[in-house]
């Protein structure tokens, strides 16, 4: 028999963490020791707020699981995304799984999508900062952090190059909601460790948060706008790895920045206006393999709003689940500099992802893919490729239009153009087609292609699968001409 190395790592779950117990699961390396994992409870879906599971552990190669649901049997179990190809065996109310490595996934039991089970297998961490080195300011938990140790911390970087900030293993409070970090500063958050509270990059740059670790949010006032990790005005700044549980506002907000990097995040939301992961007037953003189940858009990319002014440009979002128990998984376009000549969206990138919801009443707000260019904004030279959609409650595949929504938009937006849709894959019943539209006759969509779109197999069909409006010019669908 051939021997499998992969290594296994599991987190316990601190004494006074939120867990659920509809679940309980083991984890081992191929025919190796069992170990138990810790089940997090996480709030899902505002129209009807309810708790479901979470369990995270990291490996590198082959490993099984073995789930028992803790009350009644289980008929039936997917495993999602579809793309992913796993099956579950059954026998009453044990359910095994093997996976080939690290993996995002939701197990759903006899078709329960919001008591469900969270699956994230991570990649093995990379580079742990040493707790002994210099330079390394380690964090009991169990105490009230200030923001004076960030002060401290700075003062000290013309003797060290960079900072560390080390979270153990437990439960942290800060002194207030949120930290501000300085410059050249690693926020390391140990898997075990949840922190009550979130991180500002306030005009700062070479900042890392990163880890195993958890933001836990739910104790927050509905009423304050606390995001997860908020940056303003900063540059190179990297998020990988921690998990988000229910921020009172956007998971992550990036405003007027530049060189940003997110990776193997994961978050669950259920406020208003509790996006994933929203950015104003930003350059040069990559994010890849993140995990967003939120309960409002899960990617919003915006030009000028508030504060923030200016283009964006240059956005890249890859090998990530989007799951939008309200509003868009992927929104473009709302916000602009309406009171000048507009902004630019451009160079947007989404490839290799899977839609597991879109459900919204409103149906100013449907569309797993929209375009909705409002505020004087030009919107160009977009591409999706690669795309997976699985049936979704209510909504519809594609939104293009050029529009002045009176909730948002003082002016309506100036133009979208050269827009591809490429590979893009829905099985499910959709009873509302798709729009594209513009606004008027100096306000045009125009030049947007379909390659290799299917629905349930079949070629998108313009008379079927799609509205085009007025003041539109030039749609080609499944025409490679």
């Amino acid at each position: 028999m051939q021997t499998v190395n992969t290594e296994v790592v599991v987190y316990p779950a601190p004494i006074g963490a939120v867990v659920n117990s509809d679940f309980t699961v083991k984890v081992r390396k191929p025919h190796g020791e069992w170990h138990p994992l810790s089940s997090y409870n996480v709030k899902v879906d505002m129209h009807d707020v309810r708790n479901a599971s979470m369990v995270t552990f990291d490996c590198n190669g082959p490993v099984e699981l073995h789930i028992v649901k803790n009350a009644g049997t289980v008929q039936a179990a997917v495993v999602r995304p579809i793309s992913a190809g796993l099956s579950c065996a059954l026998e009453a109310d044990h359910i095994s799984l093997h996976l080939d490595g690290p993996q995002q996934l939701s197990l759903e039991v006899d078709g329960d999508r919001f008591h469900n089970l969270h699956i994230f297998a991570n990649p093995l961490e990379q580079d742990i900062p040493q707790v002994s080195n210099e330079g390394v300011l380690l964090l009991a938990p169990g105490m009230h952090h200030s923001a004076d140790m960030l002060e401290t911390l700075a003062r000290a970087s013309s003797e060290v190059r960079t900072n560390v900030i080390y979270f153990q293993p437990g439960i942290h409070h800060f002194d207030t909601s949120r930290l501000e970090v300085p410059s050249h500063t690693i926020i390391y958050i140990a898997g075990g460790a949840v922190i009550y509270g979130g991180f500002i990059c306030n005009r700062v740059e070479d900042v890392v948060i990163r880890g195993r670790g958890i933001l836990y949010m739910s104790d927050f006032e509905k009423t304050t706008f606390y995001r997860g990790v908020e940056i303003n005005y900063s540059r190179n700044i990297s998020i990988e790895g921690i998990t988000f549980i229910d921020p009172p506002h956007y998971t992550v907000l990036i405003g007027q920045s530049e060189a940003i990097d997110i990776c193997n995040i994961k978050t669950f939301s259920t406020r208003g206006w509790s996006d994933g992961i929203d950015m104003m007037a930003c350059s040069d953003v990559n994010i890849d393999n993140v995990f967003l189940r939120t309960s409002d858009d899960c990617i919003a990319i915006y030009a000028s709003r508030g504060e923030y002014q200016g283009d964006t440009r240059r956005v890249r979002v890859k090998r990530s689940i989007l799951w939008a128990d309200v509003a868009h998984p992927a929104n473009i376009g709302t916000h602009g500099n309406y009171e000048g000549d507009g902004d630019v969206i451009e160079d947007i990138v989404l490839s290799d992802i899977d839609i597991l919801e879109h459900h919204e009443p409103q149906p100013d707000y449907w569309g797993c893919l929209a375009i909705n260019a409002g505020d004087h904004n030009t919107v160009q030279n977009i591409l999706y490729k690669n795309i997976r959609i699985e049936p979704f409650e209510l909504g519809e595949l594609f939104n293009v239009r050029v529009l002045q929504n009176p909730k948002y938009n003082p002016a309506p937006g100036k133009r979208i153009r050269n827009v591809l849709f490429k590979n893009i894959e829905y099985n499910g019943c959709c009873l509302n087609p798709s729009h594209i539209e513009g606004y008027d006759k100096a306000r045009k969509v125009e030049n947007v292609r379909f390659e290799n779109v299917l629905v349930n197999g079949e070629p998108l069909c313009k008379d079927k699968d799609l509205i085009v409006g007025a003041h539109v010019a030039n749609v080609k669908v499944n025409d490679y001409k």
